[in-house]
């Protein structure tokens, strides 16, 4: 096996190619870097029809039959359990010289095909291990534990993220930033709309993600801009003056979107990263986040965006009128791009081939 000829097994409970975020779309880019590096990445999946191998843009797919899980799921079993001895016996039948896997399942599995062949596993954790998430699902925990004890290398998407995993599971993870897709998302001021404008991303059906309260902040926003407008991703149950509701789930209508608005906003809480904040600073568009968890890792400067606290709509209004300010700094749009570009597909690539090959050493 030479160090530029990797065989690299990806494990993810599920994978349509066509998501946009998530692990889904992070094995997809992951990949992409793997081949264009003239290494053997394959993807180890599930679905709920036969199994199926294919090969979709030059990686391999194999999508194992998925047995129903719902009744699990009704007694709160942790998700994606059925497909597991499938991706088991898939990596014992292959000539893998490491297995790198997406969601703390998968991890389990990989790390007993460690265990019984001496190659290394890699776990890369895609949100913020704490007690809460941790215990709300039936065997989470153990399954979470074995996943991490029986990796050669965690992976975090954040220094809080690491930490956390040091605080909860006494883990020492290592902090690999997931990437953004630069030329996608790429500034174009003569997109730039008339009147202020604010665009967000989130799902405004999950609560954490407080789309709710930026519709109240947007509220006073309206009462200094009376023209401004606000764009929320569809679906979402909101509605009143200013407000637009669009599809924003395809690469190119968010980065329009993106390209449109003055700012984009990210009131949640429990962000791992924040890779939508990302995808706005590459179109040169200034940010508003909340001041907690990995959100001020992204906006870690006054020249790209603004952070408010709490939960009270005022202090998000606030950060918004100060954003719509920093959006017509000349200066602003280049900031932007400057700090998007430290998050590319290419960087984080080589840095996960940097960690491959330290783990196989």
């Amino acid at each position: 096996m030479s160090a530029e000829d990797l065989r690299v097994a990806l494990l993810n409970p599920c994978y349509w190619p066509e998501v946009r975020r998530g692990s889904e779309r992070f094995a997809r880019e992951l990949s992409t870097g793997l081949l264009a590096a003239g290494h053997h990445p394959r993807l180890i999946t599930s679905h709920p029809g036969p199994t199926t191998r294919t090969v979709e843009d030059g990686l391999p797919v194999t999508r194992h039959r998925r047995p129903p899980q719902e009744r699990l799921r009704r007694r709160l079993y942790e998700p994606w359990l059925t497909h597991a001895p499938g991706s088991y016996l898939d990596l014992v039948r292959g000539d893998d010289d490491l297995a790198h896997a997406l969601y703390p399942t998968d991890g389990a599995v990989a790390a007993r095909w460690s265990r019984r062949t001496g190659r290394p596993a890699v776990l890369s954790y895609m949100g913020i291990p704490h007690r809460a998430s941790l215990a709300n699902r039936r065997l989470r925990v153990r399954l979470t534990l074995e996943a991490v004890q029986g990796a050669s290398a965690v992976v975090a998407l954040s220094a809080f993220a690491r930490d956390a995993f040091a605080r909860w599971l006494g883990v020492e993870a290592r902090v690999i930033a997931p990437g953004v897709d630069l030329e996608v998302f790429s500034p174009d001021r003569a997109a730039w709309a008339d009147h202020p404008t604010i665009v967000c991303a989130a799902d405004a059906r999950e609560p954490r993600k407080r789309v709710g309260l930026l519709v109240e902040a947007f509220a006073a926003v309206r009462r200094e801009h009376p023209e401004a407008r606000l764009i929320l991703s569809a679906p979402a149950p909101f509605g009143g003056d200013g407000i637009e509701v669009r599809h924003l789930d395809d690469p190119a209508a968010l980065a329009a979107a993106y390209r449109e608005a003055w700012v984009a906003a990210l009131p949640s809480w429990g962000e791992a990263f924040g890779l939508v904040l990302i995808e706005a600073l590459a179109c040169g568009t200034p940010v508003v986040g909340a001041d907690r968890e990995a959100i001020p890792e992204v906006v870690d400067r006054p020249e790209i965006g603004c952070l408010f606290a709490g939960d009270d709509p005022q202090p998000l209004a606030r950060a918004l009128l100060e954003a719509i300010e920093l959006a017509q700094v000349p200066s602003t749009a280049a900031a932007c791009r400057a700090r998007a570009e430290r998050f590319s597909w290419a960087e984080t690539t080589r840095r996960y081939l940097e960690l491959y090959r330290e783990v196989l050493a």
